[in-house]
């Protein structure tokens, strides 16, 4: 039996977690997690589940639902996301919550040696220096959810590192994938959330369209995988059959095969090194689906990817300001304030304007990831 601490339990990670630990009981019981402002949903988790802690956003709502449910305890806030990391009780911190506000709280449970489950890529792609000093020296395994590190995770699985030559993430497209650079002139927030293969968040599914979800998943690769930014491509594929791929020296290619489906590497990282049958899943059929199709990523189409591979390359704070402006812009975007392009022109702004810093502390990171949300909303004004 592994107990797991969730963060992000209303989101599409964390309802698909959920899913798995309710299908397998004799494996999984969920202790502790956290919602946001979702009240209703958490009122309805809360009843299924029966946590022992449960952490809101809001010091009212904790409030509410203390009265409600006398037998759990609530918390709230950024001091409530580390108490549900922290839970004695659990082993496994599964960490999908979105933006850097993961950071805190996936530090702290690092800090007590439990295994990593993490889909949150931005507290990688923050503080990624930080994350993996701390998890080798208090021997906390990380485990990726993303698909494409999942996939990447067991294309190694066996293998010499050393015996590396490349990593291939591949990447949809997202939902512009058809469209040239002129013709996004104009598109919609209901356009750009139409994704074409994968059912997922609004944040995330825009940074699909934009690109800058691989640019992030990039960097996220280099601070797992301890590998050169040159050695790490991403290709078009538009089925989201092959999740990510691993060259080897000798041209041997392993790659990770399987429906859409993102119970697969979230099971995976609970359930490593072991693996269990899905409950509801669809086995993959190649025959039926035909044919395979790849494409080279133009970089001027998709302008957020390369922005994102600068960033990586310089290291430092200015990837604390590359994320912080991307989340700032696509909450900009989302309230229909920018236009899809301006999302990349923000980024770009924060970026040509950094002060960058090397090998930042934490308390670095948060101030700049607080000033940099701070500027693109003052430049947007």
């Amino acid at each position: 039996m592994k107990k797991i601490s969730l963060l992000g339990a209303t989101g599409s990670i964390g309802l698909q977690t959920i899913d798995i630990v309710l299908a397998n009981p004799e494996s999984f019981q969920l202790v502790a997690f956290s919602t946001g402002r979702n009240i209703e949903k958490t009122r309805e988790l809360v009843t299924q589940i029966k946590p022992e802690l449960v952490s809101v956003q809001q010091e009212e709502d904790a409030r509410v639902l203390q009265q409600e449910f006398p037998h759990v305890s609530f918390t709230y806030g950024t001091k409530g996301l580390i108490e549900v990391a922290t839970h004695p009780e659990t082993t496994v911190f599964v960490n999908a919550v979105l933006g850097s506000v993961g950071l805190e709280s996936t530090l702290a449970a690092i800090h007590m040696s439990k295994n990593i489950a993490i889909a949150n890529k931005e507290t990688l792609v923050t503080a990624g220096h930080l994350v993996m000093a701390e998890a080798k020296k208090y021997n906390a395994p990380i485990l990726p959810v993303d698909s494409e590190h999942s996939a990447l995770y067991q294309s190694m699985n066996g293998e010499n590192p050393k015996a590396i030559e490349r990593l291939i993430l591949t990447a949809s497209g997202g939902s512009f994938r058809d469209k040239t650079r002129a013709e996004l002139q104009g598109v919609t927030v209901k356009d750009a959330l139409n994704h074409p293969n994968w059912s997922m968040g609004a944040k995330i599914t825009i940074d699909s369209a934009t690109m800058m979800n691989k640019g992030l998943e990039v960097i996220e690769a280099h601070v797992l995988f301890d590998m050169p930014y040159d050695n790490i491509d991403v290709l078009l594929h538009r089925e989201s059959i092959i999740h990510s791929m691993v060259e080897y020296h000798d041209t041997s290619v392993m790659a990770q095969l399987g429906t859409p489906d993102m119970r697969v590497p979230i099971q995976y990282a609970l359930t490593f090194p072991d693996r269990i049958p899905l409950i509801g899943g669809k086995r993959l059929n190649l025959a039926e689906i035909g044919k395979l199709h790849f494409q080279e990523v133009d970089f001027e189409r998709y302008h957020a990817l390369k922005l994102a591979y600068d960033a990586g390359r310089m290291g430092g704070t200015i990837l604390t300001a590359m994320n912080a402006a991307n989340e700032a812009a696509v909450a900009l975007f989302l309230e229909e304030k920018i236009t899809f392009l301006e999302i990349e022109a923000c980024i770009e702004r924060v970026m040509d304007a950094h002060n960058n810093i090397l090998l930042p502390d934490l308390e670095t990171i948060l101030h700049v990831d607080s000033e940099t949300r701070k500027l693109v909303r003052n430049m947007v004004e």
